[in-house]
C-alpha cells in the first residue's frame, strides 16, 4: 500500500501574470522549483488564499526571476496579486512517509525566498 503525502510548498507566492491564451499550465522561476525539489511538467494543486480556488495543473519552468504565471483556463482562477500556496505531493510506503520531511519554500511579496 502506498499513501499520497505533501512532498513540497511554495508558501505564499504572489501571482505574476496570467495569460489565459495560452495551453494551460503554471510557470513558476527556476529558482523557486530547485528550492522546492518541484520539476517541469511536474502536476501541482494550486490553493488561492484570495478566494478559496482549489485547482491541479502541471509546471512550466520559468526564467523571469519571481515569476508565478497561471496559463488557459487556470488563469480564470486568479487575478495578478493574488497569493498562492503552490504543493506537490509524492506517492510513498507508510514506512517512507514516518521519516519524510517536505520542502517548503517561504517566500516574499517578490517572491524572494525567506525560508
Amino acid at each position: 500500500m502506498k499513501i499520497t503525502m505533501l512532498q513540497s510548498k511554495i508558501h505564499r507566492a504572489r501571482v505574476t501574470d496570467a495569460n489565459l491564451n495560452y495551453v494551460g499550465s503554471i510557470t513558476i522561476d527556476r529558482e523557486l522549483l530547485k528550492a522546492s525539489g518541484m520539476i517541469e511538467f511536474q502536476k501541482v494543486e494550486i490553493l488561492n488564499i484570495n478566494n478559496g480556488e482549489r485547482f491541479s495543473t502541471y509546471i512550466i519552468e520559468g526564467e523571469k526571476k519571481g515569476e508565478i504565471c497561471l496559463n488557459g483556463a487556470a488563469a480564470r482562477k486568479v487575478c495578478v496579486g493574488d497569493v498562492v500556496i503552490i504543493v506537490s505531493y509524492a506517492q510513498m510506503k507508510p514506512d517512507e512517509a514516518k521519516k519524510f520531511k517536505p520542502k517548503i519554500v517561504h517566500v516574499n511579496e517578490k517572491n524572494e525566498i525567506v525560508e
